[in-house]
């Protein structure tokens, strides 16, 4: 009889390292059960809202090829089929370095404009095991512009073509149909035409999308720039709408806007045309996802 605590103790060091993996597995099917972390993804279709930032870069790895065209102003008749016989058009490039920072650059016909840029996205929408209401992006460019100097006997300066813009773009997307945006914004302008101009120009914004089905929705956009800023011309506050149409791999905005300015110091600080005098612009995006570096996660 006294031998039997010998035996199960000798049972129990046989047994328990059996039992060790079994704990280890339960106590990793608990840590599974964490409700997982989701991220909100296609706030909006693309890189624009309308004519505007939204708070979406190309993933990681991807190349958007953006053009950008505008007719002239409906009011201007049939003699110049109602703006059809004008264009401004801008060329650019964005390509996601990571899942938050972008780079951009384009071409502007508007006095032959360069322009680059920066966004990088600094919170994201999140529901699940961690939640946040919005995401938050910043944005940054600087535009030059390359036609000749308009008084080329004074002493120019390579600084005074050159204007700057940082907005904080703040999102959120309720449910799968709508989403919203506030885009305050800073323009400077290295060079102003008279003192009383404010070389900084500030704007606040605001737009919205609204799906109709899986590859329709309608977008609207209006950016208000406070009075007594620009003062050397009459400047209105910038407001687009139009329609996202998905195909594959392209997107296709059209739209209608009072504003001629395809770059941010254009339609931002530069809107000189009215809705209710007609000055509106038929335009349209098309822009187009190329894969140059596919994730490590796609590769074979």
């Amino acid at each position: 009889m006294r031998k039997t605590p010998w035996i199960a103790l000798l049972l129990l060091q046989l047994l328990f390292p059996l039992l060790l993996p079994a704990q280890d597995d339960l106590l990793n099917l608990l840590k599974d059960q964490k409700p997982p972390v989701n991220y909100t993804e296609a706030t909006f279709k693309t890189s624009r809202i309308v004519i505007g930032q939204s708070i979406e870069n190309p993933a990681q790895g991807n190349m958007l090829f953006l053009v950008t065209h505008h007719f002239g102003a409906l009011n201007t008749g049939y003699s110049n089929l109602f703006g059809l016989k004008q264009a401004a058009i801008r060329i650019g490039m964005e390509y996601g370095l990571n899942k938050r920072l972008a780079f951009g650059i384009g071409l502007n016909t508007d006095k032959n404009t360069w322009d680059g840029f920066l966004k990088y996205k600094v919170l994201r929408q999140k529901s699940g095991g961690k939640k946040f209401p919005f995401s938050l992006s910043l944005f940054a460019n600087t535009a030059v512009y390359t036609t000749k100097w308009e008084n080329p006997d004074r002493k120019n300066y390579l600084s005074s073509r050159m204007t700057y813009c940082i907005q904080v773009l703040i999102a959120r997307k309720f449910g799968s149909r709508l989403s919203l945006q506030i885009t305050p914004s800073m323009v400077h302008k290295n060079l102003v035409p008279t003192s009383a101009d404010h070389n900084d120009i500030f704007t606040l914004g605001g737009g919205g999308r609204m799906k109709i089905s899986n590859r329709v929705s309608i977008n609207a956009e209006y950016h208000h720039i406070f009075k007594g800023q620009v003062v050397s011309s009459k400047v209105y506050d910038s407001f687009s709408t139009g329609v996202d149409i998905e195909t594959g791999g392209h997107v296709f905005q059209i739209f209608l806007t009072n504003s001629m300015g395809e770059n941010e110091e254009g339609f931002l600080a530069n809107t000189t045309g009215r809705w209710s005098k007609g000055d509106i612009f038929l335009g349209f995006n098309i822009s187009r996802i190329f894969t140059i570096v596919k994730p490590k996660s796609f590769r074979k």
